[in-house]
This record gives C-alpha cells, sequence and structure tokens, in this order.
C-alpha cells in the first residue's frame, strides 16, 4: 500500500499530539494574539513541535511546512503541511469542535490527509486512490443531488459584510434546505461523510485545506478555489458534492447557470 508508513505514523503523532492537547486545556490556558489577530497558545506551539519532530526522525529528508512556524526545505520533493490546533479559538473556549491537521505533499499534490478531533474521538484520514475513513470506517458523500434539500455550510458570516460581493452569502444561504456552521474542519468532513453537501470557506492557508482536499476528494466530493481551481493555495476553497458544482461556480461568478441547469444571473458583486 502506497504510504503506508507515512500513514501509520501521521496517525500515532495525531494521537499523541491530541493526548497533549487535552492534557493542556486540563490545566487552564491562555493565549496570545498573533499579527493576523488570530489566537495562538502553548498548545499550538507544542503539538507542532511535536508533529515537527516526529516527522523529521521518520522521515529527515521531507520538508516541513507549518502554521505556527515550522519550515524547512524538502530534499526529496516531498513536503509535510501541519496545523497542530485547527479552530484554537474553539480549543480556548472549552467546545469539542478544534482539530489536528496533518497532510503530506508530493512534488506538489497533496496525497494523504488526516483530521483528528481529540475531544470528539474521531479521526478522518485519507490517502490518494485508497479512499476515506473515520475511526476505520469508510466513509463517503450524500446521495443529495437537489441545492433544496441540501445542508450548506458557510463559513465566517461574521465577516460576510466586509468582503466583496457581500450579498452573495444570502443568496447563496437561500437555497439550501439548512445552513449549519460548526466551523472549518468540522464541516469539511461533514461533506466528506454525507453530513452535508456544501462547504464554503472564503479566507484559509494551505495548512487548513491540505488534508481536507485529500479526505473530501477521496471521499467523492469536488474541491475547489474561488477562481474554480483545484489548489490549497487559491486562499479560500469551496468543497461540495459533484451534483452542486454547479451551483458553487454559479456563486463564484463563473457561469450563469445552476442546479440542473436552470438558469440566473450570478449574484450581485460577483
Amino acid at each position: 500500500m502506497a504510504y503506508e508508513k507515512e500513514l501509520a505514523t501521521a496517525l500515532r503523532l495525531v494521537k499523541e499530539a491530541g493526548v497533549l492537547a487535552l492534557r493542556l486545556r486540563k490545566g487552564g490556558i491562555e493565549a496570545e494574539d498573533k499579527p493576523d489577530d488570530s489566537p495562538v497558545t502553548i498548545a499550538d506551539r507544542e503539538c507542532e513541535r511535536l508533529f515537527a519532530s516526529g516527522l523529521e526522525t521518520e522521515f529527515p529528508a521531507d520538508g516541513l511546512l507549518g502554521e505556527e512556524g515550522a519550515n524547512k526545505a524538502s530534499g526529496s520533493g516531498r513536503r509535510w503541511i501541519i496545523d497542530p490546533i485547527d479552530g484554537t479559538r474553539d480549543y480556548l473556549r472549552g467546545n469539542r469542535l478544534w482539530s489536528h491537521l496533518l497532510a503530506l505533499e508530493d512534488n506538489g499534490r497533496a496525497v494523504l490527509g488526516i483530521a483528528a478531533f481529540p475531544a470528539l474521538d474521531e479521526t478522518y484520514w485519507a490517502v490518494r486512490d485508497q479512499g476515506a475513513f473515520r475511526n476505520g470506517q469508510r466513509i463517503g458523500i450524500s446521495s443529495i443531488t437537489e441545492v433544496s434539500r441540501s445542508v450548506g455550510c458557510l463559513n465566517q458570516i461574521n465577516d460576510a459584510q466586509e468582503r466583496p460581493g457581500a450579498g452573495m452569502f444570502l443568496d447563496l444561504a437561500s437555497k439550501f434546505w439548512a445552513v449549519r456552521c460548526l466551523g472549518g474542519a468540522q464541516d469539511a468532513v461533514w461533506v466528506a461523510s454525507g453530513l452535508a453537501e456544501f462547504w464554503l470557506e472564503p479566507s484559509a492557508k494551505p495548512w487548513d485545506l491540505a488534508s481536507l482536499q485529500v479526505i473530501a476528494e477521496e471521499a467523492g466530493a469536488a474541491f475547489m478555489d474561488y477562481r474554480g481551481e483545484n489548489t490549497i493555495y487559491g486562499g479560500n476553497a469551496i468543497i461540495c458534492v459533484p451534483a452542486l458544482v454547479p451551483v458553487a461556480r454559479w456563486f463564484l461568478g463563473l457561469t450563469s447557470s445552476y442546479d440542473g441547469g436552470h438558469v440566473s444571473t450570478p449574484p450581485a458583486g460577483s
């Protein structure tokens, strides 16, 4: 099996990171603000250190890219992409929606991804061409094909009014049966496991997206940035069931049609 050692190592490390993060949270924790106003804690830094150390030991020629500063050039054409705690605000609040995100990029393509939610005792993972799994059980996308019956997860609604084309969110949200926003990685794995059909992330870094791209695509979902390209480097992302790709492209202003060929003009401001 391709990437067998890499997967086993990564799963071991996310389990260790989960134990560490839960222990640190029980002891009470404080945060500092980074230049972008996002919080960072000792748990973010210590978990990234755990990942970086473990990966360097097992795969010394591989590169590293981490949210909290891990950065190592690759000598193998491969790079590990690390988000030590995705959802630090959730972690600080004591809810269970935060996660560890770990991915392996091989020659510019994410080929292995893990999203672990220690407080929920759930770990999602995928390797290219080998399927997607949650706690060892294969997962797949929903069979729903109509937007009016779908669940949409639209992230970062809090600052939607400040983004270009602010009316786009309301136009899009009104087409779904329900809109639910649990935050980043949780919403994305909901799509991958058939609990939702559409996830919108208007602002994200590669470490937010690399593992989710692999998991979603191996589960059968489509992945694109706001230009309609299949990349984790566009600064944003949409994950959806293939039947809703026309809805995504309509929202992005890339087409004038959506949902089964019904024609509509793109949203204002697109």
